[in-house]
């Protein structure tokens, strides 16, 4: 069973920066979308970015747009989240994601679409 692990995350102050990093040993992720979430204490998950297969098509969660980065190295089948200006709001569990359908051109924010989940890393922004 594939396995998507997740270093990364911790202890930030507003306005900085962190980068939270998924891999996924033996799995090849060329081909499928991926994805990040995150669920902050007491609210629902949300996705925060995705992107399509062959790197075709980006999305951002319109509170993280222009501040938040979701990038892949397909050839060392790992994915990155780079977060800048982070704001405490920002704080919550972040979750790598990998969809289940092929070669898609598009992706998305709903859960159904990924079959792969990473463990789940600790964000917290706190001066």
């Amino acid at each position: 069973q594939v396995q998507l692990v997740e270093p990364g995350g911790g202890l930030v102050q507003p306005g900085g920066s962190l980068r939270v990093s998924c891999a996924a040993p033996g799995f090849g992720l060329d081909g499928y979308a991926i994805g990040w979430f995150r669920q902050a204490p007491g609210k629902e998950p949300e996705g925060v970015g995705c992107i399509s297969s062959e790197d075709g098509m980006r999305k951002y969660a319109v509170s993280v747009k222009g501040r938040f980065t979701v990038s892949r190295d397909n050839a060392k089948n790992t994915m990155d989240l780079r977060m800048n200006s982070l704001r405490p709001e920002d704080t919550a569990v972040y979750y790598c994601a990998v969809g289940w359908r092929p070669f898609p051109d598009i992706c998305t924010f709903t859960g159904g679409e990924y079959e792969i989940w990473g463990q789940g890393t600790q964000v917290t922004v706190s001066s």
